[in-house]
């Protein structure tokens, strides 16, 4: 893993699954000779990154838009590039999770001062 360090806030969610049959059953995964349930801590530190770096180009993108139209509140902004990302994930242009998308808004959301 890198030294780079995941926020406690980064949502850390296991994907759901699901397993035919009456028994209860546990989904796992083979990941270097071990039976992983979720992300292993690199995966979790590669969507970490994408998602920091989400939040970076968010951040610029919010102070254009907002300094080329007055009329642009600061969180009406963030709202619709909230929405943007919904929209996205919806055409499945984007892989990140609900809490992914609200977590990148709140970073840069910080990343701004807003």
């Amino acid at each position: 893993m890198s030294d780079r360090t995941i926020p406690d806030d980064f949502p850390h969610e296991t994907p759901l699954a699901s397993v035919p049959g009456a028994q209860a059953k546990l989904a796992v995964r083979l990941v270097n000779n071990k039976y992983v349930s979720g992300p292993t801590d690199e995966e979790r530190l590669e969507r970490y990154m994408g998602c920091e770096d989400l939040a970076q180009q968010c951040s610029i993108y919010c102070t254009r838009k907002v300094s080329e139209n007055s009329a642009l509140s600061r969180e009406r902004c963030l709202t619709n590039v909230r929405k943007g990302f919904a929209l996205k994930v919806e055409r499945g242009e984007w892989s990140l999770t609900e809490a992914e998308q609200d977590w990148v808004v709140n970073r840069a959301r910080q990343i701004l001062g807003w």
